[in-house]
């Protein structure tokens, strides 16, 4: 199948702030605070999003946070087919007249997660059925992300699925900063540790809330995340290296021993605590944001 959209694309709707007004009076819809409902009012931001995914015929993308569908339209334009899902079903309605009726879109509304550790089973059962249909060879992952589910919806999919060939994101800049993080920053985490593990990771943006309706409080940046196959086979087991840097994290202010000696899943002797730390030439006084990638994989082999 060619790697080219099979017809040229037409422009969606313009969603300026005028424009997105009109709609919500029309369908007497309101945004929603508590389902962090911020829509993207710059169309250059939008096209900037659809650049980065790097879209063609080949692609299965998975949307989540439909909107009002200006990033769905485009999406189903350049792309093989679109799984959007959207946990605000009385955007169903304005979603549809905005994409209008494409045989390549599939809507999902309800929550991606069935709980914070799994994804939900019926997004994941839609996006298959998309990949299978449109006879796509790649997925992605292009979204507008509500800050609320954006870390879980992401880690969750780079430890179950090893067939994303990028996420390109719109995240709150806080995770943006995490996401990148060098070791020893005041940004660098679990998150930070695990995401590097797997993935290559590049901030393309940052995006102010000038450029939504209704403005956040803080700053977004639109991330691209490149699932890399070598750090994968690297890492091995990552749902088991996911639980370490969990319980390692719990009590992030403790250093390496005693946050090994105390371990969440039943305590260490110190002997072989400091012993197996000696082996492996890390010192025990330090924190774990002071290791880096590498060390953390080296630590997880040893007490994991």
């Amino acid at each position: 199948m060619s790697d080219t959209p099979a017809t040229p694309p037409v422009p969606s709707p313009r969603q300026t702030l005028s424009y997105l007004r009109g709609l919500f009076e029309a369908h007497g819809l309101q945004a929603k605070s508590k389902l962090g409902q911020n829509f993207l009012i710059d169309l250059n931001l939008l096209e900037l999003i659809v650049r980065t995914a790097e879209l063609g015929q080949a692609d299965a993308v998975l949307e989540v946070g439909t909107g009002t569908g200006s990033l769905t339209a485009q999406l189903a334009l350049w792309s093989g087919g679109v799984c959007t899902v959207e946990i605000d079903t009385g955007l169903a309605p304005v979603a549809r007249d905005v994409v209008g009726e494409r045989q390549n879109v599939r809507y999902v509304f309800g929550d991606c997660l069935e709980s914070k550790n799994t994804l939900n089973p019926e997004m994941i059962k839609a996006w298959d059925e998309i990949y299978v249909s449109r006879h796509c060879t790649r997925r992605k992952l292009v979204a507008n992300l509500p800050y609320s589910i954006a870390t879980p919806l992401m880690t969750n999919l780079l430890i179950t699925r090893d067939d994303i060939e990028r996420m390109v994101v719109m995240v709150q800049w806080e995770i943006a900063e995490r996401l990148r993080a060098d070791v020893g920053t005041k940004d660098y985490n679990s998150l930070s540790v695990l995401v590097q593990a797997v993935a290559d990771v590049e901030v393309v943006r940052k995006v102010l809330p000038a450029n939504f309706h209704p403005r956040p409080k803080v700053d977004s940046a639109i991330v691209l995340i490149k699932p890399n196959p070598a750090k994968r086979a690297k890492v091995g087991d990552v749902v088991k290296f996911r639980l370490f840097l969990r319980d390692l994290y719990v009590h992030r202010r403790k250093n390496l021993r005693q946050a090994l000696v105390g371990w969440p899943q039943g305590r260490r002797e110190k002997d072989e605590v400091d012993a197996k730390l000696a082996e492996l030439g890390i010192d025990g006084t330090i924190r774990s944001e002071a290791l880096d990638v590498e060390q953390h994989l080296r630590l997880c082999a040893a007490f994991g």
